[in-house]
């Protein structure tokens, strides 16, 4: 077994948000020197499971194994049938995580730095279309880049979240919602606070809301000063999750070619 080997895809593995349970799956797999193999990894979110398979395959040239791709699916405690669909790895990084695939076959979008065919670097929102599949069965992807005119903060801005008067609690929020989380946060008014979770909805340059339990909240339920952002929060949002399947994608505005604040993805 090649050792360095091990080690880079130990590495690539807990990275991209499997952890170390693997590890001696890996090795054991690595030491039977198979063509190609997969290893399971299983998590819960509240109600809803999340298994993933994912799968190695030996260089025709070398001992060296690839950690091409994994393949996510979600059921939820709610749904009959899970929803799947596969992330490929990129060697350069920026991949989609573990956590950010669960966000995304939950319906919500991730925040990725991303690279064109043309090898230009942009930045966009990426999110599942439920409505479209690619010839591999995947659900295609709809971006939403810089130019598109979703600005995270901007939004978050509108409501009377107590997280953004401490920079701290405020990046710790951004990189959350950026990830693609349901946050939690507190709005405060007049003295008055009320604990929330909110998601960014970049699609409808929108912050959603939802009580604590996880039901949305419309703009009239909230204080005066979050009832500003009613018109972008009434429109529809529930329609991401399907009934059930990254290759193509649907690119709203033209990539932005802004400095990247993360690694990059090919796209």
């Amino acid at each position: 077994m090649n050792e360095k080997n091990f080690e880079y895809l130990k590495d690539q593995v807990k990275f991209t948000g499997f952890g170390q349970d693997l590890e001696a799956d890996l090795k054991a797999n690595l030491a039977k020197a198979q063509t190609e193999f997969r290893l399971q990894h299983n998590v819960q979110y509240g109600k809803d499971e999340m298994s993933s398979s994912l799968h190695f395959k030996k260089s025709s040239q070398s001992d060296m194994y690839f950690f091409n791709s994994y393949t996510a699916s979600l059921k939820k405690d709610n749904q009959a049938q899970p929803l799947q669909q596969t992330f490929y790895i990129n060697k350069e990084g920026g991949n989609i995580t573990q956590k950010e695939a669960f966000n995304m076959l939950d319906g919500r979008a991730v925040n990725k730095d991303l690279v064109s065919k043309e090898g230009k670097l942009y930045n966009a929102w990426v999110q599942l279309d439920f409505k479209e599949t690619a010839q591999n069965g995947n659900y295609k992807f709809k971006q939403f880049s810089d130019n598109y005119g979703f600005d995270l903060e901007k939004s978050l801005a509108k409501l009377p979240i107590k997280e953004l008067s401490e920079q701290t609690d405020k990046t710790r929020l951004l990189e959350s919602l950026q990830k693609g989380n349901r946050q939690a946060v507190t709005l405060s008014h007049n003295g008055n606070e009320q604990k929330v979770f909110i998601e960014a909805n970049p699609q409808f340059k929108a912050i959603v809301v939802y009580d604590q339990n996880q039901k949305r909240i419309r703009p009239q339920q909230m204080p005066e000063e979050a009832q500003k952002t009613g018109q972008q929060q009434t429109q529809k949002t529930d329609d991401k999750k399907p009934s059930i399947s990254q290759p193509e994608s649907k690119p709203e505005g033209s990539p932005s070619g802004g400095k990247s604040k993360k690694s990059k993805m090919s796209m």
